[in-house]
């Protein structure tokens, strides 16, 4: 029989209960019987307490001194937002393997967890469905003006001047509408338009051959895609290589009256230029969740520019996507637990054994000390 500490820790969208509730059903259908789990639970308050940079890691909620003292004597930890920085893992050494409730772990000090021996899981997917809904969302909202017009008539006006021809909006059936990334979002949204009639092109040079269906066409050149697309819509990671991948040159190339849609990373846009392209009239529309700094600041432009449709970075929040982030989770807890490979790891090189770490990696099952 297994024993193990886990401690979960959530916060106000990856609840704590939904951790707690996700391990129990798991280890319910492995067969409780077969584990000794205790479970210590931790809130960070995220985000009514807001997260940022906390030593050497980004976007986590809470501080090293309360993970600390969470984690004493704990072997597994399960989180969304709680920051696991070189000093928490050198102040846990009975750590063995993280989990993060995300689709990355920036949260997490991958070269610090792999000396120290520590697996680290994540959850990838587990908002892929509510992005690509929200991304068609806001495409709706820009192509046919439902944002603006909702502005307008808020403010009690009736704006009667969208029924003019010029300020009319346009349909996605038959429209061409290129995907800039074609991961599991992309994918998503592309099989979302092949619904509404549109016709989808696809430009990610790193995808592989079979992931493109016969609902997209692979474009070869970002500069051939975006020439074509009456809506351009990003869905590709950021890296330092891809900083400002649309900027002036590439708005120009789109043609004029076209939308742009970014739900991916907000480095990825020269919002700048993109203002610039808004206010000229060059882009009838732009949408956008995502920005380079979070929360947008008070004097920032985006505020003031016409058209613009935004959203708090919320194209990932549904309560299906913290139930599902939860169940990926406790899968990877009771697979460690039952001694077989994660799912999803971060550092697969721990489990070979060539991480050159002070500890070895190991499952619940592995003999240790009986310190309780």
């Amino acid at each position: 029989m297994s024993r193990a500490r886990i401690l979960a820790a959530g916060d106000e969208f990856v609840r704590t209960d939904l951790l707690t509730r996700a391990l129990d059903a798991e280890l319910e259908r492995a067969g409780r019987s077969r584990h000794r789990v205790s479970v210590r639970t931790l809130d960070l308050g995220w985000p009514t307490k807001p997260w940022g940079k906390v030593g050497e890691v980004v976007e986590a909620a809470g501080n090293e001194d309360t993970m600390i003292a969470a984690l004493d004597g704990v072997d597994a930890a399960v989180t969304h937002l709680a920051p696991f920085t070189r000093r928490v893992f050198e102040h846990a050494p009975d750590l063995r393997l993280v989990v993060v409730s995300r689709g990355g772990p920036v949260n997490v000090n991958l070269t610090a967890a792999t000396r120290a021996g520590v697996v680290v899981c994540y959850a990838p997917g587990r908002n892929a469905n509510a992005a690509a809904e929200f991304t068609l969302g806001l495409m709706l909202a820009t192509c046919r003006n439902i944002a603006a017009g909702h502005a307008e008539l808020a403010s009690r006006t009736w704006p009667g001047h969208y029924f003019r021809y010029e300020s009319a909006g346009f349909e996605l059936r038959d429209a061409t509408v290129g995907l800039v990334g074609y991961g599991a979002i992309g994918q998503l949204v592309a099989r979302l338009l092949a619904a509404f009639g549109a016709r989808v092109l696809a430009y990610d040079p790193m995808a592989p051959a079979e992931a493109f269906g016969a609902e997209v066409e692979r474009v070869e050149e970002l500069n051939d895609l975006l020439a074509a697309s009456q809506v351009v819509s990003l869905h590709a990671r950021q890296t330092e290589e891809n900083r400002h991948l649309i900027g002036a040159a590439e708005l120009a190339r789109m043609p004029a009256g076209s939308v742009l849609v970014n739900t991916a990373r907000g480095g990825l846009v020269d919002y700048d230029a993109m203002c610039d392209a808004l206010d000229r009239g060059h882009l009838a529309a732009a949408g956008i969740d995502v920005f380079p700094a979070e929360p947008l600041p008070a004097d920032s432009r985006l505020f003031t520019t016409p058209r613009l449709v935004m959203a708090p970075h919320i194209a990932g929040c549904s309560r299906e996507v913290a139930e599902r982030a939860a169940a990926i989770c406790a899968g990877e807890v009771r697979r460690w637990l039952d001694g077989e490979p994660p799912a999803h790891c971060a550092n697969p090189e721990v489990l070979s054994g060539s991480a050159g770490s002070g500890r070895s990696a190991r499952s619940a099952g592995s003999a240790r000390p009986n310190r309780r």
